[in-house]
């Protein structure tokens, strides 16, 4: 565990400068790198390669045709003020719209998904010798978090034309409204107006960051998820 931290605070630096910076960061640690077969380029490249493995796995997974909507753990649900007259409403024969509605705001996730991995891949060039010692010093999820920070951002400006397109033509805007006009008539309870894309694109990255926490988390703890010959030559030891 200790070497995959050391790999992460390698993985920034690329230039004579900042392999001697990274020298009496080792030395504070009391690592000796005499007794290491592997050569700091080695080592850094295999960090990227996990990055980008991991990052490449999480597209994947979500941006295809239930990636998102057949993962319980990120399946984007109701909003909250229709959640709680669900109920009514299906009583009231809203309950093919309601389906819909579900189905339709995940779809439009995994359609933007794909457009996270050159965000991520650029993250990982921009990472400085700041973030390489957060996310040694981090926990199991520590490369997650400084994605999370460095990209949400920018995720959020490429997911949302495409989720508002995606969603304009199935016309969630339109179910959502049918469905809203629909609570206003049930007693006690409220219909507020709501920005349909900014809460499909908030669900969409936050399943997205867990997908990527998890698959951190593999390529942490599990030889299987080191599918290349460098990870395994890099984590494995």
């Amino acid at each position: 565990m200790f070497r995959l931290f050391l790999i992460m605070a390698l993985m920034a630096f690329g230039s004579a400068p900042a392999h001697a910076q990274l020298g009496k960061l080792m030395e504070k640690l009391g690592v000796d790198k005499s007794d290491d077969d592997l050569d700091d380029d080695t080592v850094a490249s295999g960090l990227k390669e996990a990055l980008r493995v991991g990052t490449g796995n999480t597209v994947d997974i979500t941006g295809q045709v239930d990636g998102y909507f057949g993962n319980e753990a990120i399946k984007i649900l109701l909003p909250d003020n229709i959640q709680k007259a669900e109920r009514g409403l299906r009583m009231a024969g809203f309950g093919d719209q309601l389906d819909e509605f579900v189905l339709s705001m995940n779809r439009a996730a995994e359609k933007a998904a794909p457009f996270a991995r050159d965000i991520f891949w650029g993250a990982i060039k921009e990472m400085t010798i700041s973030d390489a010692r957060g996310i040694l010093t981090g926990g199991d999820t520590a490369a997650t978090e400084y994605f999370r920070d460095k990209t949400s951002d920018r995720l959020t400006e490429a997911f949302r034309p495409i989720v508002n397109e995606s969603m304009e033509d199935v016309g969630v805007t339109r179910q959502y409204q049918a469905i809203s006009g629909k609570l206003k008539s049930i007693p006690f309870m409220r219909a507020d107006d709501m920005d349909l894309d900014s809460y499909v694109v908030g669900k969409a990255l936050d399943g997205l960051f867990h997908v990527l926490g998890e698959e951190e988390k593999k390529i942490r703890q599990n030889p299987a998820a080191r599918v290349t010959d460098l990870l395994q030559k890099v984590f494995g030891r």
